[in-house]
């Protein structure tokens, strides 16, 4: 398998290398140069198969080559087997064909446990064959910063610094990466906003002359091809559930970022019958703007009470542009450049704009409508939603254009995260999962630092070559 960038002009790279690499070198995102295919009849083969099992039928094609396939299951065993829930993603019904897939039962009580546990042991398996050390830098809005350093915490070669924006995560979320314990762990809380946060893990990759040469930046953010490659099991694995691959499904994704709902975008080119995909977004609403009006404009970010997709910019959006322009390169680097100029309303070409309507749809759900669905579906159900699933259930029931198919949300977190929903919900808290009873009592470790690259660069290479 060999593995492209977005735009155009840089190497054509392996598995291995895609997955030390980050961002392309010409600033674009790597995707498979061929996507793997399934027959209606394969995919129905599979319909017994366990969790792990199934994840390794999807997975294995993206990592030939470069991952022995035992190694490759044993990696899959041993996460999937530390998950609170034997089906790894059960199942919840809502409603008549409505459906929440519980993709919280991970460590860190989030669906980035999937591919970020993985990850870290994809890491260790080449870093150890190849006699390498690599620094991980990431940011993050809530999820991704404790679910990589619980998926890399063991990582025998790896430094990790995590960026999040100083007092705008849950008190759970900061918690659950702060208390983590380790000399190779850093927690960073930028006195800014996410996007600041972002800005600077992008421009470090561009330029990574602060590691003196002696060691390479290593991305957990979702534009790192491992964490898409990882996500699209659980499509599949929800479907082969519900009468899959015989009958169609319908998915309402909770996004900020982009990567989860394009591991299902993945999933239907790989063969599985997906016939509609929900962009569902807060009011930092980009994507629903450029979904419903064609008009990509950046705005302020707004800071809600679903703090992990309080996402101005969609990084993994690019892949999907990629495809609907043709995968032509240097359309694509002179599209990005004027959506990244953030100076203008950018459109895209209507017919491009036409293939993406055919599959996906796209709502904004604001805080006020976020507290009344979670409450809707407690009283019908007495389900407890967090407030991101929330604002994937309204988007589904706003935007369904079958209700013959099953329709289903993707549920990305614990309610217990998010307190501050939970309680204007007028809900009482749930309790932590036992093995996090005493998360609030633990010691934290992070550094507050302001929102300037210098600063955060020099920082990083103070506690990586700090002997």
């Amino acid at each position: 398998m060999k593995y492209i960038s977005t735009r155009g002009n840089a190497p054509e790279l392996t598995f291995e290398d895609v997955l030390l690499t980050g961002l392309a070198t010409d600033g674009g995102l790597y995707v498979p140069k061929d996507v793997p295919q399934f027959s209606l009849e394969e995919i129905e083969s599979w319909r017994d198969l366990p969790y792990t099992e199934l994840a390794h039928k999807v997975i294995y094609p993206f990592v030939e080559g470069c991952v022995d396939s035992a190694a490759l299951q044993k990696m899959l065993n041993e996460v999937y087997s530390g998950f609170g829930h034997k089906a790894v993603a059960p199942l919840q019904q809502i409603d008549h064909n409505e459906y929440v897939l519980e993709l919280f039962h991970g460590p860190t009580l989030a669906f980035k446990d999937f591919a970020l546990q993985l990850l870290g042991r994809l890491l260790d398996y080449v870093l150890e064959r190849r006699h390498e050390k690599v620094v991980i830098m990431g940011a993050t809005s809530g999820d991704t910063g404790s679910a990589a350093i619980e998926g890399t915490k063991a990582c025998r070669n790896v430094d990790i610094f995590i960026l999040h924006p100083h007092g705008k995560v849950s008190e759970v979320q900061r918690r659950q990466m702060t208390t983590v314990k380790g000399d190779n762990i850093f927690n960073i809380a930028i006195e800014g906003n996410f996007d600041q946060a972002q800005d600077m893990v992008k421009a470090s990759f561009g330029n990574q002359q602060f590691l003196r040469g002696e060691r390479k930046l290593v991305a957990v953010n979702s534009i790192n091809w491992a964490r898409i490659m990882a996500q699209i099991v659980y499509y599949f694995y929800s479907a082969l559930n519900l009468g899959g691959p015989l009958r169609p499904m319908a998915y309402s994704v909770p996004t900020g970022n982009f990567g989860d709902i394009f591991a299902g975008y993945m999933a239907k080119k790989m063969g599985l019958p997906i016939e509609q995909l929900i962009i569902a977004t807060n009011s930092n609403d980009v994507l629903h703007r450029l979904m419903s009006k064609n008009q990509y404009e950046v705005h302020p970010l707004q800071h809600t009470i679903t703090p992990s997709m309080d996402i101005a910019v969609s990084s993994n959006f690019e892949r999907l542009l990629f495809d609907l322009y043709d995968r032509d390169g240097a359309k694509l680097a002179d599209l990005m450049a004027r959506m990244n100029a953030k100076k203008d309303v950018v459109s895209l070409d209507e017919d491009k704009l036409a293939k993406a309507r055919a599959l996906f749809d796209s709502y904004a759900v604001n805080e006020d409508s976020t507290v009344t669905t979670m409450q809707e579906v407690f009283g019908e159900t007495g389900y407890l939603l967090d407030p991101h699933t929330a604002i994937g259930v309204k988007a589904a029931r706003e935007c369904r254009r079958n209700p013959r198919i099953p329709m289903i949300t993707l549920g990305t977190a614990h309610p217990v995260k998010f307190e501050d929903a939970v309680l204007r919900a007028g809900f009482d808290m749930p309790k932590l999962p036992h093995h996090l009873t005493d998360l609030m009592a633990r010691e934290e470790r992070m550094n507050v630092l302001p929102a300037d690259l210098a600063t955060v660069q020099s920082f990083i290479a103070e506690h990586t070559f700090k002997d």
